[in-house]
């Protein structure tokens, strides 16, 4: 029925999948379930099994079950640190460790997903935010060629992104994402840094407490989330103080970053976004939803229903080039002062002609596992994407002789 199914039917999920098969029966609308029931049959016979519990974490945060996802996760991380998805094309070219954390799938760079179909093998060696005073944080990491920092940036790692920090500073093994770069991709950060570039609408991002959200005075339409907050979860539009106020009262977060609403809409009031992936500071198109609402999620745009929305998300793609003509200054300065190897921006274009930051990290899904049937377009736009990433990573390893 689908790769996860097969795999979990075969070898009853001893082995570590990763989180792009789960995606993928999950973008393909596979019932997931059967798949969760067989894992935990598997697990009820072998419980110490951490490859086992880390898929029951992915295929219940697949299912919406985050809560549940992340109990079999800390459990999973008890017995075991270390989790290797196997290069799908053998012999693996590389080994490439990247440095995670205990959280959801937004808080590390999903990086099986790009590199499903590759000659890279990955090895996902989680660190605890808790840890990040020990000694011994990095001893007995396992063996490597490469080292990539796929922790996202929050206010519960930014001790241990620090000790990253020092500790990697002179790594025998190239690093990529190094540490000290990766707090430019906080909300506040990211909108500070990008300030200032012609054509780039960067929206001054603040972080401010419950309180002075109900007594500053405030320039409304604003743009609310938590602190904190992913995925667009209790992120809303508002208008005046009332609709604060309303906001607030089915909250219990104590603090928000408030940024103003800046309307992208075009002549007939759709919206769209792009996303784009920075790989060595190129760039290259992932996908472009169309939407009737200014929040737009690729999965609830109607990108599956309406074939009018797909045509033209495929001739943006494939014109892709033009919109980097239009933006290059833009692009550029922005690859120059994140300063990271890999990156993903949300964005749009305003009807002035320019580009509107969204947000900027390391965390978005990049994939090509939309049903082939339906976007036939997109696969040929990722592989690219794919290959710039494996190139990037060929040519960091260290030159023998």
């Amino acid at each position: 029925m689908n790769g996860c199914d097969t795999l979990v039917g075969e070898q009853g999920g001893l082995r570590y999948l990763g989180l792009a098969p789960f995606l993928r029966a999950s973008i393909a609308g596979v019932d997931l379930r059967p798949v969760t029931q067989q894992l935990l049959e598997a697990l009820a016979q072998n419980s110490a099994n951490a490859n086992l519990l880390m898929n029951l974490s992915l295929a219940a945060q697949c299912l919406g079950q985050q809560e549940v996802g992340l109990t079999f996760q800390h459990e999973a991380l008890a017995l075991q640190r270390s989790y290797t998805v196997a290069a799908s094309q053998q012999p693996a070219r590389l080994r490439l460790l990247v440095l995670v954390t205990e959280g959801s799938m937004q808080s590390n760079t999903p990086l099986e997903c790009l590199l499903e179909v590759s000659d890279i093998e990955l090895v996902f060696h989680y660190l605890m935010p808790a840890d990040a005073n020990e000694t011994g944080l990095l001893a007995n990491l396992p063996a490597h060629d490469l080292l990539f920092v796929g922790i996202s940036e929050s206010d519960a790692n930014r001790a241990l992104l620090q000790a990253l920090e020092r500790l990697l500073a002179n790594w025998p093994q190239p690093v990529l994402n190094a540490p000290q770069y990766l707090p430019h991709t906080g909300r506040e950060q990211a909108s500070r840094l990008l300030q200032g570039v012609p054509h780039l609408l960067a929206p001054a991002t603040r972080r401010v407490s419950r309180a002075d959200l109900v007594a500053v005075p405030m320039d409304f339409p604003l743009i609310l989330r938590p602190v904190g907050s992913q995925a667009g979860a209790d992120l809303q539009r508002v208008d005046s103080a009332s609709a604060v106020a309303h906001y607030l009262a089915h909250l219990e977060d104590t603090e928000f970053f408030v940024a103003p609403f800046i309307d992208y809409s075009d002549a007939r009031g759709l919206f769209r976004k792009i996303r784009i992936a920075f790989i060595a500071g190129e760039t290259f198109v992932c996908h472009m939803a169309v939407s009737s609402h200014w929040m737009v999620h690729y999965v609830n745009a109607g990108m599956y229903e309406e074939p009018w929305k797909r045509e033209e998300e495929a001739r943006f793609m494939d014109d892709f080039a033009q919109f980097v003509a239009r933006h290059r200054q833009a692009l550029q300065a922005i690859a120059e002062r994140m300063q990271l190897d890999y990156l993903v921006m949300d964005c749009a274009e305003t009807q002035a002609g320019e580009l509107l930051l969204f947000e900027i990290d390391h965390g978005g899904v990049v994939h090509a596992m939309d049903v082939a049937s339906l976007f036939p377009y997109k696969n040929a736009h990722i592989d690219r994407a794919k290959q710039a990433f494996c190139q990037m990573l060929y040519a960091r390893l260290p030159r023998l002789g």
